[in-house]
């Protein structure tokens, strides 16, 4: 079951290296402490001495889990540092190849068909007892769309309101720099999130499933899970 875990506060001590680190909870029934959201890891390996001090941060925090999203080609050219971290890796794409559509909307339509076992295999780590898999950190490339799928889906679930979780959503905007009027032609990671892609990708799953707990379902949890989620003190 999810406990908050009394570590040092993220907010303060953000891992060098580590871009768009922050904790997801402390909305809804998710606990502050249990999930933090990122970029990819592989900063620590480029870091050199300063490698050990993103890593000693990511040590202190008691990271147990780290959730990659990416797609097998990013995974090989880009490995996550997580033997700096000494965490237990997952990969877990949400795209296998490094193809996905052009177009943001597109995009968050298609995450939402495809983010459900990921959001899946979160939650059950995060429903692991005695602290074995939690704290889990889940990123991306830039932590700011891939996550931003999974990490509103996982919020929802835990009852955070609508506007709780596009608050978490668009802050990756202010931790990477990212303008509303990217260059013309930018690159993917250039592009800022945007809340209305956040809202169409939850109503294409809630016009598909019904709501969050069923596109889980369909996605392979359990509803004894979904009842052990909804347990979880605020």
């Amino acid at each position: 079951m999810i406990t908050d875990q009394p570590e040092a506060d993220p907010e303060r001590v953000a891992p060098t290296g580590v871009r768009n680190f922050r904790d997801a909870g402390g909305v809804g029934s998710l606990p502050r402490g249990v999930l933090y959201r990122s970029a990819a890891l592989h900063g620590l390996h480029d870091l050199h001495g300063l490698a050990a001090e993103g890593a000693d941060t990511l040590r202190r925090l008691g990271l147990r889990t780290v959730v990659d999203l990416r797609s097998d080609p990013e995974v090989a050219e880009r490995p996550d540092a997580v033997d700096l971290v000494d965490a237990r890796y997952l990969h877990v794409p949400v795209f296998t190849e490094r193809r996905w559509p052009a177009d943001q909307l597109e995009l968050y339509l298609l995450m939402a068909e495809r983010a459900g076992a990921a959001s899946v295999t979160v939650l059950r780590l995060l429903l692991a007892g005695g602290g074995e898999a939690a704290p889990v950190l889940v990123h991306c490339a830039s932590g700011k769309d891939r996550t931003g799928v999974v990490v509103a889906v996982l919020q929802t679930l835990l009852g955070a309101s609508e506007a709780e979780v596009l608050q978490d959503f668009l802050r990756s905007n202010d931790e990477l720099g990212l303008t509303n009027q990217p260059p013309a032609g930018a690159a993917h990671n250039a592009l800022p999130v945007r809340e209305v892609h956040l809202r169409r990708a939850l109503l294409s799953i809630r016009s598909h499933h019904g709501s969050v707990a069923e596109y889980l379902l369909a996605h392979g949890a359990q509803a004894s899970e979904l009842a052990a989620a909804r347990r979880i003190p605020a």
